[in-house]
């Protein structure tokens, strides 16, 4: 009776517990179980390329090695991280402590060092530590370095995107993320691994040209040294379209090692900075006027005595004191006169003039491509009284972007359009491509206008007394602006620190690029006005610029010169002429077939210094290269025979233009 007692309440005992353990307390054991047998983590998934308008690769993905330890498997803490730091090679005393105390902790997994090094991956995997593993990640990586920085921004460890392009479209480039899962034993020591791998993102299609962004970023550098400047700005634009195909920031940084930059150096600050454009605004005062037909062209003002009280205790002067007396409406552009503009600001009034702001695209964003694009600084009409009137009128008290800016100036070139600014060109997911349509967002002055405009901003360019006579380029017609802004340094506006800025187009009646250089307190030898700082920029990213387009000059545009070359076929025919570099003293030529008849040295004229040597390269010479920029002489000549040639010299010059007789219309 006794034992049938006791194993009664011991059965009954172990049925209760049983009861407990599988059905009171089921679901939290077995999330309990589930902690301590299994770690999940995501595996980051592969982003998509982002590349250029001809598919050059300027951001992508490569494999890397992430050190993981099993800390639940390490008898050993310290002596494991003593190891792993002697292959590491470069280990912090916080970072020791840091490892050691997760390596301290019984856990299933944790990281140890994400994204190393090969070399690094290698070292540890020769130690042959129990609980120390390796899996592969993805990393970004920018291969021209610091080309586009600022347009494509860069990717934390997290393979999320921090900003530029990939911030803006991470949710499209980063793609679906991966699983794996760890198991282990009761002794916690890992025995499985599963993996469910990601998906790779879209790539993405960018407006922007790798060769022309080169050039930019080359010549605003150049320009920023030259003038001892802060920083600056380069834009080119297709006027027509609203793709950018250049985006250029000085100073930059290294996407790959965004941690060694600062806050400053990362700012995109064709989108971000906002600036007094000064007399680049100006473009908006008179097209206004008319547009409103409250003005002509050839409208006389009298800027007499050159100096004008527009507020009480307030006079405006001309720069540098100057009296332009009594000139035409087209003059004050032309002469970039501050009394002018504020007179016909005064006649286009407050309300007429706010709109034609709105409408110029200033005071709100103007790309979707840049959601962390500064929208500006306007007043509303109601607010402008006669000082804050004339102070836009010249193109004070309003702040921009370079952005702005083109994109404004970009609708006189276009016939008085407004396209909106955009840098992506096509998304490609799952083999499907998507291409960016332009976008006409609205018409804000008529194509008349537009084009007496664009008449009075050649004059900015060509005119003998014109502001900007070192952005000509010979045989292109060119429209443009310069402003010159005086910088507000603590509550005052300055008398040393200045914006320089030249907008323009080109070439002008048929454009197709329109660009803009921002100069950011320069302090060089050409001082500081636009036409002396920013226009000699201008012109050499836009010869750059025309040459690699392929545009022919546009004054008196010289024939190409055709020389017929007749080469016996087999069947006995001959074939069709080709064309071939003549000589015309003074004059530019054309060749329609650069390589020349075979067995001979082809022309190199006008070409890049990688094409020329790749050319040269071919031909089995050994290739001789003076200077930079483009082809402007070689030996041997062209249509020279091979046979007894083994190198070949070219010389190069960034403006070639200089070294041919100048063009007149």
């Amino acid at each position: 009776m006794i034992a049938a007692i006791c194993i009664g309440v011991w059965i009954t005992g172990i049925e209760a517990r049983l009861v407990m353990l599988q059905v009171v307390e089921h679901r939290d054991l077995v999330a309990r179980a589930t902690r301590q047998q299994m770690r999940t983590m995501d595996a980051a998934a592969k982003r998509g390329d982002i590349l250029d308008r001809r598919g050059q690769v300027l951001a992508t993905s490569v494999s890397a090695d992430s050190i993981y330890a099993v800390p639940s498997a390490i008898e050993d803490p310290k002596a494991v991280v003593e190891a792993l730091c002697g292959a590491f090679g470069d280990c912090t005393t916080k970072e020791r402590d840091s490892l050691i105390e997760r390596l301290g902790k019984t856990r299933a997994f944790a990281y140890v060092r994400r994204q190393v090094s090969p070399e690094q991956a290698r070292r540890v995997a020769a130690l042959g530590l129990d609980g120390i593993g390796s899996i592969k990640e993805d990393r970004r990586f920018y291969p021209n370095k610091e080309l586009a920085a600022h347009l494509l921004g860069y990717v934390g460890i997290d393979n999320r995107g921090l900003n530029g392009l990939e911030f803006t479209y991470d949710a499209q480039i980063r793609g679906k993320a991966g699983t794996v899962l760890v198991q282990t034993d009761a002794r916690r020591r890992a025995f499985s691994r599963f993996e469910r791998p990601p998906t790779t993102g879209s790539t993405v299609e960018l407006t922007i040209d790798e060769y022309l962004q080169h050039i930019a970023e080359r010549e605003l550098h150049a320009g920023v040294v030259e003038n001892r400047a802060a920083g600056g700005t380069a834009i080119i634009m297709n006027p027509h379209t609203g793709e950018i195909l250049a985006m250029a920031n000085e100073p930059t940084f290294n996407p790959n090692a965004y941690r060694e930059s600062d806050e400053a150096g990362r700012r995109n600050r064709a989108v971000q900075d906002l600036y007094e454009p000064g007399s680049t605004f100006k473009v908006v005062t008179v097209s206004a006027a008319l547009e409103e037909k409250i003005m002509a062209p050839d409208t006389l003002i009298d800027t007499n005595p050159g100096r004008i009280q527009v507020a009480p205790g307030r006079v405006v002067t001309e720069n540098e004191n100057h009296n332009y007396h009594v000139i035409p409406l087209s003059e004050v552009i032309v002469r970039s006169s501050n009394i002018g503009a504020i007179k016909i600001g005064f006649k286009v009034g407050a309300e007429r003039l706010s709109k034609y702001v709105g409408l110029y695209g200033f005071g709100h964003p103007v790309s979707r491509d840049f959601p962390g694009e500064s929208p500006g600084i306007v007043w509303r009409a109601e607010k402008l009284n006669d000082g804050g009137l004339a102070s836009v009128s010249m193109g004070y008290q309003v702040g921009v972007t370079p952005l702005q800016i083109v994109a404004a100036v970009s609708s006189v070139a276009n016939g008085g359009e407004y396209i909106e600014p955009r840098v992506i060109h096509a998304v490609d997911t799952d083999g499907r491509r998507l291409l960016i349509q332009p976008k006409a967002v609205r018409r804000i002055i008529s194509p008349d206008t537009a084009a007496a405009m664009t008449a009075i901003m050649e004059g900015v360019v060509s005119a003998e007394h014109g502001t900007a006579n070192a952005a000509q380029i010979s045989g292109f017609t060119i429209a443009g602006k310069t402003g010159t802004a005086a910088k507000l340094v603590g509550g005052h506006y300055s008398h040393s620190e200045y914006n320089a800025s030249f907008v323009g187009f080109l070439p002008s009646r048929d454009a197709a690029v329109a660009i803009v250089v921002v100069i950011d307190s320069p302090h060089g030898p050409n001082r500081y006005f636009g036409g002396t700082v920013s226009a000699p920029i201008f012109r050499r990213i836009a010869e750059a610029t025309l040459r690699y387009l392929g545009i022919g000059q546009t004054i008196n545009p010289i024939p190409p010169v055709l020389v017929a070359r007749h080469d016996d076929s087999v069947n006995g025919a001959t074939t069709v002429p080709s064309a071939s570099i003549g000589d015309h003293a003074g004059s530019p030529t054309v060749s329609l077939v650069s390589d020349g008849p075979p067995g001979t040295m082809p022309d190199l004229r006008g070409l890049n210094a990688r094409d020329a040597l790749r050319k040269m390269m071919r031909l089995g010479l050994a290739a001789r290269v003076e200077g930079s920029g483009f082809v402007i002489a070689q030996e041997p000549a062209a249509g020279a025979p091979l046979d007894a040639i083994s190198v070949g010299r070219v010389t190069l010059a960034r403006n070639p233009a200089s070294h041919q007789e100048q063009a007149r219309p």
